[in-house]
């Protein structure tokens, strides 16, 4: 059931934008990507619940077992279903580049490997942290969550608020190697 649209709004279920899935098949063989075209008829997407920490999810309605099997015999997967965290809704270059990450999964890349982020960064690649209000939003919470607030820098004593989640690789006053000591 795939739909066309940019999913952008969080009434309904979120859509696949038109020619993604076109995108896919000139990206992908069937041998690394054996469910690919059975997608079309057997992939329902929807929004996880608000409070969901992903940002998205892809299940097989079938045990792993019969997966492999089905992948082996290059049929349909049967049913599959891809979640959207609808905290996506706000930025639109980062739910193409989950949704783009889940697709590959339910078409059968099921490993995170290097292929797997090449294509998705190929095909959707993530917004830059200055050009998502998401990402920025993210990286603040991670950074409110943290013990330290400040870096000091263990050769000058410099103290600098803390805007990375990183240690810095130079003190921004001693320009010595970053050292926490």
């Amino acid at each position: 059931m795939a739909n066309t649209g940019t999913g952008a709004s969080t009434e309904g279920h979120p859509e696949i934008p038109e020619g993604l899935l076109d995108e896919l098949r000139e990206n992908l063989d069937e041998d690394s990507a054996p469910f690919l075209r059975h997608l079309g008829k057997h992939l329902r997407l929807e929004w996880l619940p608000a409070e969901e920490s992903r940002l998205g999810m892809t299940r097989f309605e079938h045990n792993p077992n019969e997966l492999f099997r089905r992948r082996r015999l290059r049929v349909a997967p049967g049913p599959v279903t891809i979640g959207l965290n609808p905290i996506l809704a706000e930025d639109e270059k980062m739910l193409l580049n989950t949704l783009v990450h889940e697709l590959l999964h339910a078409a059968g890349l099921l490993e995170h490997g290097g292929n797997h982020q090449e294509l998705v960064n190929r095909i959707a690649p993530p917004p830059k942290l200055s050009e998502s209000p998401l990402l920025r939003r993210m990286r603040q919470e991670v950074l409110d969550s943290m013990p330290e607030r400040q870096w000091i820098c263990g050769n000058c004593g410099h103290s600098w608020e803390r805007v990375r989640v990183t240690a810095p690789t130079r003190c921004p006053k001693c320009a010595r190697p970053f050292s926490s000591n």
